[in-house]
C-alpha cells in the first residue's frame, strides 16, 4: 500500500530519483518477504498465470539488451538504445515482482477487504486532494513545484491523461462491490459517495480519453452485473426488481457525477468534449484536432513498426528509434511514446511483443470472468471490480501511454494479481466440489459493512 501511494505522489515515478526510490522500496519488501518464509520454514510462491507473458516479455527485453561490439568498436544489438532497454527490464522485473507477491499476500477475503477500503478511501482523498489543486492553482504542482510549458498537469501527474487512467482504476473498486453486494448497510453510501468524487476528478481533468474510458468502464459494469444478477447463489432466477435495484445503483453514481459536474461549472468540460480546447498551459485556449495531438505520431510509428516487424526497436528505445523513420521535425519537442499502448508495444517488441501482450489480455480476463462465478459477494465484487478497471485502462490505452507509468503500471497489475487470486481460488473450489459431488462448496459470505 506504500508503494502504491509513494508512485502515485512522486508525480507516477518517471523520474530517476522516484524510480530509485520505488525499486528500493521493492527490494525491501522482497527481503522482508524472504525473512518471513525462513522464519516459517517455508517456501511457498504462487505464480498468477498471467504473469507468464510478463515474464517472457522479460525475457524478450533481456535479449534485445545483449550487445556485441567487433573489432572496429561498433556495437551490434537487437535495442536501438541498450542502456533505456536495460533500464525499461529492470522496471519491468520490479513490477513483475510487486505482481507476484500481491498475488501471495492479499490472498484471503479479509485481506482483500482491507485492500478494498484501502482503494476506496486513498481513490476518494487522491480525488478531492486534485480537485482542490486544479481549483487553486498557482502554476505549481502541490503548490510547489514550478511545471513546465508543454505540461498539462491534474493531481499529482504532470499529464491529465495519466490522472484519468488512474481514476478508472480506483474508481471500478466501490461500483463493483456495490452493485455485487459486496459492500453492505451504511458503507454503500459511503463508497458510492466515493466513486462519485473520483468520477468528478476524471471529468475536470478533462482528458477525452479519460471520458470515453470512464463510460465504457460504466457500461462494462452495467452489462456485468445485469448478467450476474440474473440468477441468486442457488441457481434461481432473480426478480426483475432486485436486478433493476443493482442496475439503479450504477445510474444513481452517474446521476450523482452529473450533478457534481453541473454544480462545479461544466463549461470547460463541454469546450473540451466538442472543441477539442487544449488543456495545456502553453496551448490553452487552442483548439486540439486528432492530427495535430496524435495522429502524425500513430502514422510514424507504424512505419517504425513495418521497418522492425519481428523483434521491434527494444523496450524502452521507442525514443531513440523514432526520429529515424519519423516525418516530425522536432519543432514540438521530444517524441518519447507512441501515445498507444498497443502501439508501443508493437514498435518496442515487434510481433513477439504483440503476440505476449495478446496472451496477457487472454489470460487475465479468463481469470476475471471465472472469478466473477464466486458465491462470495467480496470476491466476486472484486472480481467486477479488477475486470472493470482493467477493462477502462485498456480502452484508454487506445488514446495514451498509461501503462508506460510505474505508477498506472502498478495499480493496473495489483488488481490482475487481486483477479487472479479469485479466479485461482474459484477454480481449485469447483475443481474440488465436482469431486466430491458437492454443489455448495464455496466459502462463507463475506462483504464490506454492517450485516445486512
Amino acid at each position: 500500500m506504500v508503494v502504491i501511494v509513494f508512485t502515485t505522489l512522486a508525480h507516477g515515478t518517471v523520474e530517476p530519483w522516484s524510480v530509485a526510490l520505488f525499486e528500493l522500496i521493492v527490494i525491501a519488501l522482497m527481503l522482508l518477504w524472504a525473512v518471513k518464509m525462513v522464519a516459517a520454514k517455508q517456501l511457498k510462491v504462487m505464480v498468477p498465470r498471467p504473469a507468464l507473458p510478463i515474464i517472457a516479455l522479460l525475457l524478450l527485453g533481456l535479449v534485445q539488451s545483449v550487445a556485441f561490439s567487433n573489432g572496429s568498436g561498433q556495437r551490434w544489438s537487437l535495442s536501438f538504445d541498450v542502456e533505456a532497454t536495460r533500464m525499461a527490464v529492470t522496471i519491468l522485473f520490479f513490477l513483475l515482482v510487486m505482481f507476484v507477491m500481491s498475488a501471495n499476500f492479499f490472498a484471503s477475503p479479509e485481506r482483500l477487504s482491507t485492500l478494498a477500503k484501502f482503494l476506496v478511501i486513498y481513490g476518494l482523498a487522491l480525488a478531492v486532494f486534485s480537485l482542490i489543486q486544479r481549483f487553486t492553482w498557482n502554476g505549481n504542482l502541490y503548490w510547489l513545484r514550478p511545471t513546465t510549458s508543454v505540461a498539462s498537469p491534474f493531481g499529482p501527474f504532470v499529464n491529465r491523461n495519466h490522472f484519468a487512467g488512474y481514476m478508472e482504476l480506483l474508481i471500478a473498486v466501490p461500483v463493483g462491490l456495490i452493485v455485487t453486494g459486496g459492500v453492505r448497510g451504511e458503507a454503500r453510501l459511503f463508497y458510492g459517495l466515493s466513486a462519485a468524487m473520483m468520477g468528478i476528478a476524471a471529468i475536470f481533468s478533462l482528458s477525452r480519453g479519460g471520458m470515453i474510458s470512464l463510460f465504457a468502464e460504466i457500461m462494462f459494469i452495467t452489462a456485468v452485473s445485469a448478467k450476474l444478477s440474473r440468477h441468486n447463489r442457488d441457481g434461481r432466477d432473480q426478480s426483475l426488481a432486485v436486478r433493476l435495484k443493482k442496475i439503479g445503483a450504477v445510474a444513481a453514481i452517474i446521476m450523482v457525477i452529473a450533478l457534481g459536474v453541473a454544480w462545479i461549472g461544466i463549461e470547460p468540460v463541454i469546450n473540451r468534449i466538442t472543441t477539442g480546447q487544449a488543456a495545456s498551459v502553453k496551448d490553452a485556449g487552442k483548439i486540439e484536432t486528432f492530427s495535430q495531438s496524435r495522429g502524425w505520431i500513430w502514422r510514424d510509428t507504424w512505419a517504425l513498426i513495418r521497418a522492425y516487424p519481428l523483434a521491434g526497436v527494444g523496450l524502452g528505445a521507442f525514443q531513440t528509434a523514432y526520429p529515424i523513420h519519423s516525418q516530425y521535425d522536432g519543432s514540438l519537442g521530444v517524441v518519447s511514446e507512441a501515445h498507444n499502448d498497443y502501439l508501443q508495444i508493437l514498435a518496442d517488441g515487434g510481433l513477439i511483443g504483440g503476440a505476449l501482450a495478446l496472451w496477457f489480455m487472454v489470460a487475465l480476463f479468463r481469470v476475471i470472468f471465472r472469478g466473477l462465478g464466486s458465491h462470495n459477494p467480496l470476491l466476486a465484487g472484486l472480481a467486477l471490480s479488477s475486470g472493470a478497471g482493467i477493462f477502462g485502462l485498456l480502452v484508454h490505452s487506445l488514446f495514451d501511454f498509461n501503462l508506460q507509468l510505474p505508477s498506472n503500471s502498478l495499480l493496473f497489475l495489483l488488481l490482475s494479481a487481486v483477479a487472479s487470486y479469485i479466479g485461482e481460488t474459484v477454480a481449485v473450489r469447483g475443481s474440488e466440489a465436482a469431486a466430491q459431488g458437492t454443489a455448495k462448496m464455496n466459502t462463507p459470505d463475506f462483504a464490506i459493512g454492517t450485516s445486512s
